[in-house]
């Protein structure tokens, strides 16, 4: 959610004639994120979100944009995409594919607490069950083998304690068979910046842009490496069993996906470790770029790794 392609308040008003969104009035470029650039778009209807695709084709675009609908119109609170006066969610401007969405309320939390956890959980176990109807497919582009080709290209700028830590991980994951484990539509980047909290409710979830079909706990393993750690990549087992409780309690977790449990959230950790350094050593030009640091995941990974056993034993309905 960085600005990398610039759109001036007069290439703006040009693009809205296609919409029926009243007088533009503001536009505002958004820095947080990575990977796609967005603005705050404000007219006299309201506040919208624009989002320009830096990597996503034309052709892709569709899956994420019919999915935000489908949640939406399914109770699940998460932005809904805006049509144009040809019927038409996604367009063009300035060279590349662009949409507008709702623009939901609240804002991100820097330091959650278990009542916020278990509002994760929820949210995300009902978007699991909205999406089963959900009937198109999307791969999951950062799976094992772009987890395994990155490797190869960061590896050489690691130390040697962490590039040891990298290939001991690849060989594990070599050896983890999640194939029977319940799988769908998942969120595949559920991150307190990825979420809007009203005070103690949630506000939305947003940023769909890295949606998938894949294991559904591997969404809830990527939340809880978020939502649910310490500075040191400890796991605060208070707010651990509050979100795995609350997605418990609308989807129930299988004593399989318990056993998977310690292994995923490792996976889950290699993912993101591995896309930071990848943005922290080959970085995409940008104007209010935001790369984050790479070692919050190295933690979380070695972390992981060290306490398997523990991670392990605090699962629903344990302390």
């Amino acid at each position: 959610m960085s600005v990398f392609t610039t759109v001036t308040p007069e290439q703006m008003q040009q693009w809205l004639k296609d919409y029926a969104l009243g007088e533009f009035l503001d536009l505002q470029g958004i820095a947080s994120g990575i990977t796609n650039t967005n603005y705050f778009l404000t007219t006299s209807s309201g506040r919208y979100v624009l989002t320009l695709f830096e990597e996503h084709s034309a052709e892709e675009l569709p899956y994420f944009l019919d999915l935000m609908t489908h949640l939406a119109e399914r109770g699940i609170a998460c932005p809904h995409p805006v049509k144009n006066i040809h019927g038409q969610a996604l367009g063009s401007l300035n060279g590349k594919p662009a949409a507008l969405v709702s623009c939901l309320a609240g804002k991100s939390l820097e330091q959650p607490q278990p009542v916020h956890c278990a509002e994760i959980g929820d949210v995300l176990a009902r978007m699991h069950i909205a999406g089963a109807s959900f009937t198109a497919n999307m791969r999951n582009l950062r799976c094992a083998e772009w987890r395994k080709s990155t490797a190869a290209r960061v590896s050489p700028l690691l130390d040697e304690a962490n590039r040891e830590m990298l290939q001991a991980q690849l060989s594990f994951e070599q050896g983890f068979d999640a194939s029977q484990l319940p799988q769908g539509v998942i969120h595949a980047d559920l991150f307190r910046d990825n979420v809007l909290m009203d005070g103690d409710k949630l506000g939305g979830l947003i940023d769909f842009y890295y949606a998938c079909n894949d294991v559904l706990l591997y969404d809830v393993a990527i939340a809880v490496n978020d939502w649910c750690v310490n500075e040191d990549g400890t796991l605060d087992y208070a707010r651990v069993q509050a979100l795995l409780s609350a997605y418990h309690a609308v989807r129930p977790l299988s004593e399989a996906e318990h056993t998977a449990w310690p292994g995923m959230l490792r996976i889950a950790a290699t993912r993101f470790w591995l896309s930071r350094l990848n943005d922290l050593h080959f970085p995409q030009a940008g104007e209010l770029t935001h790369a984050k640091d790479p070692r919050y995941f190295e933690r979380i990974l070695r972390n992981s790794i060290e306490h398997s056993a523990a991670i392990y034993h605090h699962w629903v309905g344990q302390s």
